[in-house]
């Protein structure tokens, strides 16, 4: 049974914050393509499609489903900032610092509509420049909706760039494993070798997913 509901978001809207921002990223362990992060923050004054209620983890979500949720969320919420970072970008910093990046980068553009107040992120780890106070919450993803959102449009906005790259480089079948190290792909790299979009410093030491 899905256990998210609006306790967190509730808490902070008694303590007198409305603008909550959830954040979530999307694709730490691929070998090829960017890391993704979003931000979302929802009106909690307004009644969300209920259909919403089935948001979790977009990574337990079917490709259509998340496709609907994404649709539901992008007409719903206040606010959606993306943050991108590109695999040459990781591999001069490291995934962590470079996840870190694109979560920053996701709250900047919601920075640009309205200023935070509390940020919820994904996790038990967040190290970042900007000012806002923060809370981590560990599987936040399946208790939060606004992180649930932050997920759902970060993984669906990541696949769809990937979708994209394998049109360029087809050979790794990108628009199937996402540029995770399913053993389709990593036969292609061992066949062809690295494309400018693979993440040099991972060495195929990552597991697809």
């Amino acid at each position: 049974m899905n256990k998210i509901t609006w306790k967190y978001e509730r808490s902070f809207l008694k303590s007198g914050c409305s603008r909550i921002v959830g954040i979530d990223e999307a694709g730490r362990g691929p070998l090829a393509g960017p890391v993704v992060a979003a931000a979302v923050v929802f009106a909690l004054d307004k009644k969300l499609p209920r259909d919403f209620y089935g948001a979790d983890d977009s990574k337990q979500l079917s490709e259509s489903r998340r496709e609907e949720l994404f649709a539901s969320i992008t007409q719903e919420a206040s606010a959606i900032g993306i943050g991108i970072v590109s695999p040459q970008e990781i591999d001069d910093v490291n995934i962590l610092q470079a996840t870190m990046r694109a979560m920053t980068n996701a709250v900047n553009a919601i920075a640009e509509k309205m200023v935070p107040e509390i940020l919820l992120v994904d996790g038990n780890y967040f190290r970042t420049t900007l000012n806002y106070p923060f809370k981590t919450i560990i599987n936040g993803d399946t208790l939060s909706p606004s992180i649930a959102a932050a997920s759902i449009i970060a993984k669906v906005t990541r696949d769809r760039i990937m979708k994209d790259l394998h049109n360029q480089y087809p050979e790794y079948n990108f628009h199937r494993n996402k540029g995770y190290g399913t053993k389709e792909h990593r036969e292609a790299i061992e066949r062809v070798g690295y494309c400018p979009i693979h993440r040099k410093s991972f060495k195929l030491k990552s597991k697809g997913v």
